[in-house]
């Protein structure tokens, strides 16, 4: 018999037992709507292999990873080529999450894997809030004819959560209709205190990596430029940390279009950031 040891293949950190966990990490590699560059689906496998790039101590939060106690479930088998399939598969394993006390923790894929986290959170909580970082509107009501799509993430979350439960940071480009359904909304915002009106909310944190300027992220399936930088997006953070977070996700990381590994850095760390606060 062998005897090792072996690498791991999972999270940095993480804790192995998931039965003693309070936050379970759930990879999502579904592209199947993608309507320019694909290749998220690869992310979940390559962003878990930069986690040993990372120090588990995060300055900015003062915490270690431990100190989380997250369990990595590893990739959902998702089928590929059905869209709706695959997004209930998504809905029903972090429906089970939620029946056992936990919170998850997404990481796509693209950004519709979105829609099925939401709509199996907002089972349990009725006081639900979105907080959305993205260059993208993601407010279509169709791509293409066809409604299931990540250009229309966010209006299906919308219609789940409703007026006033949803704000949007980052955003930068989208058609002239979504930007006017982000006004007659108040969606968009642009300083911390706009926040404060969801003190009272449980929220879910979407972070589209394309939030962040191409000068930081490039591999993700549409760039956009004008973007934040790093540390704006963790000063968003910081401010976060004191409002109740019952789950979130990191989606959009396209790690093949960024050959030198910066993106999947990029993206490992504020998926490290992030796990701080939730």
């Amino acid at each position: 018999m062998i005897r090792g040891p072996f690498l791991d293949r999972n999270w940095m950190g993480q804790n192995p037992d998931y039965n003693l966990s309070n936050v379970v990490m759930l990879g999502l590699p579904f592209d199947g709507t993608v309507s320019y560059r694909p290749g998220s689906r690869f992310a979940p496998e390559q962003i878990r292999l930069a986690s040993w790039g990372l120090e588990e101590y995060s300055p900015n939060f003062d915490k270690h990873l431990q100190d989380v106690n997250f369990h990595d479930a590893g990739d959902l088998e998702l089928p590929l080529g059905n869209t709706y399939k695959s997004l209930d598969v998504i809905e029903q394993n972090v429906v089970d999450i939620y029946k056992d006390g936990k919170k998850v923790f997404g990481i796509g894929g693209e950004h519709l894997v979105t829609l099925p986290e939401i709509k199996a959170v907002s089972k349990f909580y009725k006081d639900l809030a979105i907080v959305h970082f993205d260059a993208h509107t993601d407010l279509r009501e169709e791509y293409l004819g066809e409604g299931m799509s990540h250009s229309a993430v966010m209006r299906h979350a919308f219609e789940i959560v409703g007026t006033g439960n949803l704000k949007q940071i980052g955003i930068r480009s989208g058609m002239k209709e979504e930007f006017e359904f982000m006004k007659k909304h108040d969606t968009l915002i642009h300083e911390y205190k706009e926040l404060d009106v969801l003190k009272n909310k449980k929220i879910f944190i979407t972070v589209d990596l394309d939030v962040l300027d191409p000068s930081v992220m490039s591999g993700t399936g549409t760039p956009e430029s004008g973007g934040m930088q790093f540390n704006e997006l963790i000063g968003w953070f910081k401010y976060l940390k004191d409002f109740e977070i019952i789950g979130a996700d990191v989606v959009e990381l396209a790690p093949d279009y960024d050959t030198s590994g910066v993106s999947t850095a990029v993206a490992t760390k504020v998926i490290r950031e992030l796990l701080m606060i939730i």
